[in-house]
């Protein structure tokens, strides 16, 4: 009877760890806004850190867990091709920030 009580407590520890431990993926428009943030989304870079995590916690998210460019093909088709969505030459490009609770 110990043994099955004390499995049911681990079950309860990892049920609530994963209820706090919440993740949204979040798909952007990466617009150049001319001080170089969008670069620093798209490639991984450490200086979209701060980018990333204010994003999140406008959102009530606590942190940004992970943040990187996407292809529109990975969007399962609710964005369209990049050379149908340029405009003057240039062409939108979209990231994913991964919030966590």
């Amino acid at each position: 009877m110990r043994f099955s009580s004390a499995v049911l407590a681990c079950v309860l520890v990892v049920a609530a760890t994963a209820a706090r431990a919440e993740s949204r993926i979040f798909i952007i428009a990466n617009e150049a806004d001319g001080y170089g943030v969008d670069q620093c989304l798209a490639k991984g870079d450490k200086c979209g850190a701060s980018a990333a995590r204010s994003y999140c916690q406008s959102r009530d998210f606590a942190q940004a867990s992970a943040y990187r460019r996407v292809d529109p093909d990975e969007i399962t088709g609710s964005v369209p091709k990049a050379a149908a969505n340029c405009v003057h030459g240039a062409c939108g490009e979209y990231v994913a920030i991964t919030c966590q609770r």
